[in-house]
């Protein structure tokens, strides 16, 4: 055990820690004991990042063009699913610039790195089930990602928790619409 400033012992070197923290201060939250390849979580995020951007862009395509039909509980849940995806889209590009990466945001890769697909489904039943395959995909994606994360990067598994929440919660949601819809025989 190291003695403090102040005689009593701790854990760790606070002034070798100051010294370390002083020396390396351009690179933000990237401390010198991030234990995880930075250009890999890097990576691992951006296909995050590119799956969640495609997904917004699907629910608002499919809030759009389930408005005519005459089920509008299914268009809201679309818009309210597409926000809450935009809200993923900022907490993950966040937490890549965070680490020091460039989140990629560029429209002509977006496909190739999501985990997930457009559709291109006119048909409300359809529309459910794309996006309920969709979701059911980046679950079982995001718990991949927060394993490997682990607890090496707690700020970024908890991140990835949230969001796994969320996506579950989207996926329940979208399971109970499927069941109603196809009920009501709304093709």
């Amino acid at each position: 055990m190291e003695k403090n400033h102040n005689g009593s012992h701790s854990l760790f070197n606070i002034e070798e820690i100051r010294r370390h923290a002083l020396k390396s201060m351009r690179q933000g939250a990237v401390t010198g004991d991030y234990p995880l390849d930075i250009e890999k979580a890097c990576q691992i995020l951006n296909e995050a990042l590119a799956s969640e951007i495609l997904c917004v862009l699907r629910y608002r395509h499919h809030a759009i063009v389930a408005k005519g039909i005459n089920f509008p509980q299914v268009a809201a849940e679309f818009k309210e699913h597409a926000a809450s995806e935009d809200k993923h889209v900022w907490a993950i590009a966040e937490r890549i610039d965070q680490l020091g990466g460039d989140p990629d945001m560029n429209p002509a890769t977006i496909a190739a790195r999501s985990a997930t697909e457009y559709g291109s489904s006119g048909d409300l039943i359809e529309m459910i089930r794309e996006d309920l395959v969709a979701e059911r995909i980046v679950i079982e994606v995001y718990r991949q990602m927060i394993d490997w994360f682990g607890h090496n990067d707690p700020t970024t598994r908890r991140l990835l928790e949230k969001i796994l929440a969320d996506e579950e919660e989207h996926a329940n949601d979208l399971a109970d619409l499927l069941v109603t819809a196809s009920r009501k025989n709304l093709n």
